[in-house]
């Protein structure tokens, strides 16, 4: 039986011409845009010169889709889904893609699950049709069910020794509490020893589907050849709710509170403080990031001058903001001495508390807004990054414009705007303040910062 056509929208059927760039702006190729008969939103951007082809599929689903009792289940769904499929095994998969020179990849975070695939243009449709076996009909082979688990709990292990890793996973948790966003990506070792390859085909089967995805194809292919291609690769795919479901809303962060993750074995201490930040696509965006470059975003940053280079107290320090779809955080990570913990905290909130109550200069904004504008095209040098962006333009609706003019609306915040984000973002609250290290060294240097509570650094295995 021949494979239907894809359907196009009515509103798109053609791409939509581009509007004439502002001197400096970056641009995206024009987007053709079609839906395959199973409703598969594929976006395709054709991009010479390089016989190449990259693609992206975006499944609205991440580890804040995760049962209650099965933390990382997505996670490990996902990655399942690359071992095995109804036709093919694992090593037959491999096999095919080496063959042609092809590349697979599988990404996760607590909003979404991607699937990343790179060709030579002339394979490019069987291996999206691969890439399609794979998320229809992924077989979850019970042996390769068994030996991800056992990788995954030896990764766990291995995490008890970067504690880093340890310090990341006791902020996120002690930050969002309860929230779906509180729980690592990959989930917990008591979690993943629960997971069945039943849980693997519950998932795939209630949480993925067409209707929650979004195919972006970037490279030497014409539209209508992605068009058919994705047809004939996902136009048999069911299964998944008709939209994506919604993640709670953020609610109230822990604030004001030390978490102290007692590590004995330690002759550093690991830093990490954090309160709310703003969701993905906030208008606040762009007057933020500037600020923040300014704080901590970048090598000649504030934080760095006073932390690393006037006082010798880390060899790196950075702030950041992170943002996911139902909210965010703005946060501090560094480590130093165990000895100079309480020396670090008392000068990192110093310089924040700065930049709170007086904002950054004119000449401060100026030369980071000149940093992030020259950064910015990197972005968009290759097939896999444009193809990203794409992606990320519609599923968290940044608008088609977002690309063209980033430097345009980075170029228009002004002083006010950085100084009003400062004083709404960078901790008007007492912060979250979680500590890694030898706790009987460094609870002595905390009075007077809040209470504090001492957990084993075990409890994040």
């Amino acid at each position: 039986m021949a494979a239907k056509r894809p359907v196009t929208k009515p509103a798109a059927p053609a791409p939509t011409p581009a509007p004439a760039p502002a001197p400096g702006s970056v641009m995206l190729p024009a987007l053709h845009e079609t839906t395959t008969s199973s409703g598969l939103q594929v976006l395709a951007a054709q991009r010479g010169p390089l016989p190449l082809v990259a693609a992206r599929l975006v499944l609205r689903v991440g580890s804040a889709m995760d049962p209650a009792d099965k933390h990382g289940l997505a996670d490990f769904t996902a990655r399942l889904m690359r071992r095995g499929t109804a036709r093919l095994s694992a090593d037959e998969l491999d096999e095919a893609i080496e063959f042609v020179g092809a590349s697979f990849a599988v990404g996760s975070n607590e909003d979404s699950l991607s699937f990343y695939v790179t060709s030579p243009a002339e394979h490019f449709p069987a291996m999206l049709g691969l890439l399609g076996e794979m998320v229809r009909e992924p077989s979850f082979p019970e042996r390769e069910v068994e030996l991800a688990r056992e990788r995954t709990l030896a990764s766990f292990a291995n995490d008890l020794d970067d504690p880093s890793s340890i310090a990341d996973r006791a902020f996120t948790r002690a930050l969002w509490g309860k929230h779906p966003y509180g729980h690592d990506v990959s989930g917990s070792a008591a979690h993943v020893r629960t997971f069945t390859r039943e849980d693997l085909v519950r998932f795939h089967r209630e949480r993925l589907g067409p209707k929650v995805a979004l195919l972006s194809v970037v490279g030497a292919v014409a539209p209508d050849v992605v068009a058919e291609a994705a047809q004939k690769a996902f136009g048999g795919w069911t299964g998944g709710p008709e939209k994506p479901e919604p993640v709670p809303a953020a609610g109230k962060m822990a604030s004001g509170r030390i978490l102290l993750v007692d590590k004995p074995d330690q002759t550093q201490t690991q830093v990490r403080l954090g309160g709310p930040g703003f969701r993905m696509g906030h208008a606040d965006y762009f007057p933020s990031a500037a600020m923040n470059n300014v704080l901590g975003g970048g090598f000649t940053s504030r934080l760095v001058n006073e932390v690393r280079v006037e006082r010798g107290l880390t060899y790196g320090i950075s702030s950041y903001f992170e943002m996911l779809d139902v909210g965010g955080v703005f946060a501090i990570s560094t480590f130093t001495q165990t000895e100079r913990t309480r020396e670090m905290l008392d000068v990192s909130l110093a310089e924040v508390g700065k930049v709170r109550e007086s904002g950054i200069t004119a000449a401060e904004l100026k030369k980071a807004q000149r940093y992030m504008a020259g950064l910015y095209p990197l972005r968009t040098e290759t097939n896999e990054s444009v193809a990203s962006v794409i992606a990320d333009i519609r599923v968290h609706a940044l608008g088609d414009d977002w690309v063209q003019k980033f430097r345009e609306r980075l170029f228009a915040v002004k002083p006010r705007q950085t100084q009003e984000m400062a004083a709404k973002y960078l901790f008007p609250q007492a912060p979250l303040i979680v500590l890694l290290g030898k706790a009987s060294v460094v609870k002595k240097q905390l009075k007077g910062l809040g209470s504090v509570s001492v957990v084993p650094a075990s409890d994040y295995e």
